[in-house]
């Protein structure tokens, strides 16, 4: 690329090529390998190729999980390739992921340490093959327990880790003052420590925290329930809990009746449609077929959620709904009957105005299948593993 293009269309067709191809750029001139590492190049670019990260937990296997990534296209699935793990992700004990976004994702688990379990969180960029763990102090226990969370600053581009002190059980909520509301502590990629945040509008102690956690937009939502007390005790109210990964403000977002008073709750889930929040309530008939209803929220204002659509098949049964195609086509867990009733499942394509069901050659015996999907970027790039270990020893509170 001459020198003579300006610095701004160099940039311009620099975004246009894949991951891959950058990091092979880099190595070609000083001023490619510039470009390519300033900050506002990292910022800005975003890979144009979505891809479905599939993550297989086998129960007959005491081995890591195992994952093949797949391009979402109109080549799908045909392009699925089994990505380089990184050291960390194979040595972290119990993973799960907590959370996805700008092409990262968050797995949280412990390794063993001279004094026991060291609980810690990897970010790992799939397209770099590139992961940095971060030492999470403090995890509560007892009456209290500790959710985690995944965010990218839309302005920085600088990963968070959100990580939320709650109280576990709803009867200690009575022998703890109302003084007393969750804790948020924050930790920032760029800076490698841990801080307290100054949000003033924590959410009240009555919240219980669940795992399921999407981000839209710059906004993490959380799925949690509320304890309302009433003239014979008291019952269980559904909400979402919205944390601005910028400004570091929480919200309540009120769910429709259908959805607010649902239970059992764990039988509602969220999903990210496109560039929208959706909320999966599954529900059941007489005759026993499963099906979900899939919620979508417009607009980001409270309590505006529409039903778009049902998934229902009527010959097969479904388990989940792990998530949606970039052409918003759900992908669901079937039973796979023709096999191993009750034991085999398979991932298949759901068509929602013919409820036709198209498999795409993921099946497995014992298995529980997650589903993540993510484009390509440089974030954690220039991040060097040894350095974020050590800073991530650091805690700084803003008190």
């Amino acid at each position: 690329m001459s020198d003579h293009i300006p610095f701004e269309i160099q940039m311009e067709i620099m975004k246009r090529f894949p991951v891959k191809s950058l990091i092979q750029f880099r190595s070609v001139s000083k001023s490619w390998k510039s470009l390519i590492d300033s900050s506002d190049f990292v910022k800005l670019y975003s890979g144009r190729q979505q891809h479905l990260l599939l993550r297989y937990d086998l129960q007959y296997k005491l081995e890591e999980p195992e994952y093949v990534s797949i391009v979402d296209d109109d080549t799908f699935p045909g392009h699925k390739v089994s990505p380089t793990i990184p050291v960390q992700l194979n040595n972290l004990e119990s993973s799960r992921i907590i959370g996805k976004s700008h092409g990262l994702l968050c797995l949280y688990g412990y390794y063993y340490g001279w004094d026991g379990r060291v609980r810690t969180a990897v970010l790992w960029n799939i397209s770099i093959r590139k992961a940095v763990d971060v030492v999470v102090p403090n995890v509560a226990c007892g009456k209290y327990a500790t959710g985690l969370g995944l965010g990218v600053c839309g302005k920085t581009s600088d990963p968070k880790i959100v990580k939320v002190t709650y109280v576990d059980s709803w009867k200690d909520t009575e022998t703890i003052p109302d003084s007393i509301p969750w804790q948020v502590d924050v930790f920032t990629v760029s800076t490698g420590a841990w801080r307290r945040p100054y949000s003033s509008n924590l959410p009240r102690k009555s919240i219980t925290f669940h795992y399921d956690q999407v981000v839209v937009d710059g906004v993490l939502y959380w799925f949690v329930s509320d304890r309302i007390t009433t003239d014979g005790g008291f019952r269980s109210l559904n909400l979402i809990i919205s944390y601005d990964i910028t400004s570091e403000e929480f919200g309540e977002i009120n769910l429709p009746d259908a959805l607010a008073h649902h239970h059992p709750y764990y039988e509602l889930s969220m999903s990210k449609l496109r560039e929208s929040l959706v909320v999966l309530q599954r529900s059941g008939d007489a005759n026993d077929r499963v099906f979900f209803f899939v919620w979508m929220m417009k607009d980001g204002v409270s309590k505006s959620f529409t039903k778009i659509f049902t998934i229902c098949t009527p010959d097969a049964t479904i388990i989940s709904v792990p998530g949606f195609r970039k052409s918003g086509e759900p992908i669901i867990e079937i039973l796979d009957d023709f096999r191993h009733p009750h034991e085999d499942s398979a991932l298949v394509v759901y068509e929602a105005y013919s409820k036709h069901i198209n498999k795409f050659g993921i099946s497995e015996w014992l298995c529980s299948f997650s589903l993540y999907n993510y484009m390509e970027t440089l974030i954690l790039q220039l991040m060097t593993f040894p350095i974020l270990q050590l800073m991530t020893l650091k805690v700084e509170s803003k008190n």
